[in-house]
């Protein structure tokens, strides 16, 4: 009841300032705080690393890591922030943040803005909590060398982090799209993989990518995935696309996430498990709001998932229900548990 209320003062003013309201709450402890739900049918792992259950929440919620601890007690099994640049930008113009309520949807057009990569490492390093931890790489908008970026944000954050994704699938910053490319996303990657031998501890790199590349584009990006060795994929992120919308902020500019991204989401994270031979682990974000969307998204090829724009409908009790939901699912259907499951749909 009191997250309902919560959620009906929240809409009642500007999507931004109560982003801004629910990390406050978060962080002044205004929020549950169940601990991670977890069960042997839940706690699973992905790229090395064990999680109590597969429900994580996707970079762009905690940008700058100002409610980590509390995010890693709100039921979630694992928490992604950031994404963070070398040196603190202030990100596109306002406005930028648009709910579509009529198709429980979110328009997005922040560009990166974050505290930079010194002011959130310091935070990160500070984190009291258990719990796996990732950060989103990004690269500054005037940087002259973007792949280097990221290398530079893994390098510097990389000792108080659990994991590290690299972010070239944003559209909200101009051009940083074309680094997807398999030539240049090769490059950038062996930057990163290079920074990442320097770590006193090594951990997973993933790579986030967009839904919106055509067949050729998304089997050339697969190979270098391969051949780069990159430990997980993330799909996906955000989308250009506006087919069936009905909001009156259909038309904004930025990308789209939320219900309307849910089919797209899991048509490409099947097609990377299919173009992988599952090879490589999944994160499947996009549009999941329910056990049965979650359910779905493991058996078409994902060992982990991602929330966010859910979460501006449903609030943070949605995370127990969506890990109730899917623990039933899993036990209907003879699966001891998550890993059991995933990738039993894919052909």
């Amino acid at each position: 009841m009191i997250d309902r209320l919560a959620l009906g003062l929240l809409r009642r003013i500007d999507p931004e300032q109560a982003h801004h309201v629910a990390i406050n709450a978060l962080r002044l402890g205004l929020v549950p705080k169940p601990g991670p739900v977890t069960s042997p049918r839940l706690a699973t792992s992905i790229a090395g690393l064990d999680l109590p259950n597969p429900l994580g929440i996707a970079a762009g919620f905690d940008k700058n890591a100002e409610a980590v601890d509390p995010l890693l007690v709100s039921g979630l099994g694992f928490v992604e922030v950031g994404a963070a640049t070398p040196r603190p930008q202030p990100g596109n113009p306002r406005p930028r943040l648009f709910r579509l309520t009529e198709d429980k949807a979110v328009i997005n057009r922040f560009g990166f803005n974050n505290d930079g990569m010194e002011a959130i490492a310091t935070r990160l390093a500070a984190r009291r909590r258990p719990g796996v931890v990732g950060l989103n790489l990004g690269a500054n908008k005037d940087s002259t060398d973007r792949a280097d970026d990221f290398a530079r944000v893994l390098a510097h954050a990389g000792p108080f982090i659990d994991f590290a994704t690299v972010n070239v699938s944003s559209p909200n910053t101009e051009k940083l799209r074309d680094l997807q490319g398999a030539e240049a996303l090769s490059s950038l990657l062996a930057g990163v993989m290079q920074a990442r031998k320097g770590l006193e501890r090594p951990i997973p790199v993933l790579l986030k990518i967009a839904p919106d590349m055509d067949e050729t584009a998304l089997a050339e990006l697969c190979d270098v995935a391969l051949q780069s060795k990159v430990d997980a994929i993330i799909a996906t992120n955000t989308t250009l696309r506006r087919e069936g919308l009905s909001s009156p902020h259909a038309g904004e500019a930025g990308g789209l996430s939320g219900a309307p991204l849910r089919d797209l989401a899991q048509q490409v994270l099947a097609d990377v498990y299919r173009l992988t031979n599952g090879a490589i682990p999944l994160v499947g974000v996009g549009g999941i709001s329910s056990g049965a969307d979650a359910y779905a998204r493991i058996r078409a090829g994902a060992s982990a998932l991602q929330i966010y724009s859910a979460l501006v409908y449903g609030g943070m009790a949605l995370v127990g229900t969506i890990l109730r939901d899917l623990e039933g699912l899993l036990a209907r259907d003879g699966f001891a548990n998550v890993a059991d499951a995933v990738g039993v749909d894919a052909t």
